[in-house]
Parts: structure tokens; sequence; C-alpha cells
């Protein structure tokens, strides 16, 4: 346990940095990096978010936001929310994650992350990527998002292995590729 807690007082102190919030050191690439850990220490994890969120000494403007969340706030939007029961259990989860993943793309996670003006010193902070599959897939988001947010850092906290080419969510699901992140602390 102590040493899922010593790396994320590397990643408090990380976002504070210039270099990181300006992307210094990245040649040229996108300004996206990944904290992975191992999935059963989620908890850990998720109160060192709640704490960073309400810290005002930090040098930094973190912008937290959680994918579950905004997910369940696109069908609140969308006003489908009570219907998903019922349609799992008329029409089987298969079906059920058709039909949502059809109705809710990148484009509206995109709606709802986004906010103007980026200001610097600003962090996206991007949490709940376990919380939301596998109705969203965190290496497809980053690609939507990277146009929308190139001036602003993101740090994906992530319940799982990025080897610098893949994901793999929870060290167990088939890979995802994806190279244009950066691993945060190792």
């Amino acid at each position: 346990m102590s040493d899922i807690k010593e790396r994320l007082d590397k990643v408090r102190a990380l976002i504070q940095e210039p270099e990181f919030l300006e992307g210094k050191g990245l040649s040229n690439e996108v300004n996206i990096r990944i904290f992975c850990y191992e999935p059963e220490n989620e908890m850990v994890v998720r109160h060192f978010v709640n704490q960073l969120e309400t810290d005002q000494s930090l040098d930094c403007h973190l912008i937290v936001c959680n994918l579950y969340k905004t997910f369940l706030s696109i069908c609140d939007d969308m006003d489908i929310t009570d219907a998903i029961p019922d349609m799992e259990e008329a029409d089987g989860s298969a079906y059920l994650l058709e039909q949502l993943n059809s109705a809710i793309g990148n484009g509206e996670f995109i709606d709802k992350i986004q906010y103007e003006p980026h200001e610097p010193g600003d962090v996206l902070m991007l949490t709940g990527v376990g919380e939301v599959f596998p109705f969203m897939r965190i290496h497809t988001l980053l690609e939507a998002l990277q146009p929308y947010f190139s001036d602003v850092p993101i740090l994906v906290m992530y319940p799982g292995e990025f080897d610098g080419r893949h994901v793999k969510l929870f060290n167990r699901l088939t890979p995802n590729d994806y190279y244009r992140a950066f691993n945060v602390i190792d």
C-alpha cells in the first residue's frame, strides 16, 4: 500500500511542475499522461483524487472528470436512464451495450468534458475509466479529445497497464493500441 501512496505523492508534485503544465520534454507530442495502478488500489486512488479536488494549495487548476459520472449525465440528458434496466432485462446485456454504444459516442463525452476558456495551469484529470467500461474506451476517447485539449495537460488515472504502445484495462482485458500518451510515474 505504501508504494501506491508514494507514487500518488509523486503525481501530486508532478501536476504542479511548470514543465508538466507546459508539456515540455514531450518531443512536440500531445500532453497526455497515464498514471497506471493496480485495480485493487482503486479506493486508494479515489481517496487521493478526492483530496486533490479540495486542496486549495495546489499550484495548478485541477479539473477532475469522472467518466462514469459523465456517462450517467449523458444518459440523463437523453432521458434514457430509467429505461436502461428494463431494456437490459427484456433484450439482454449485449443488446443494451450495442444500443448505448450507438447512441453515446466520443462526441457526447467531449461535449460534456469540454469547457472554455482553457487557462494556463489547468490540468484535466480523467477518472472512472474502469467504472465506465464497456460503455467507453479510453484509447478512443483520448484520440478524440486531442484537438480540444491541445493546450491543457490530460492525466488519466488508469486501473491497468500501459506499456507505451498498448493500454490493458484491469491488467486482464485485450490490449488496445494507443501510443500518443506517456506513463507519468513508473
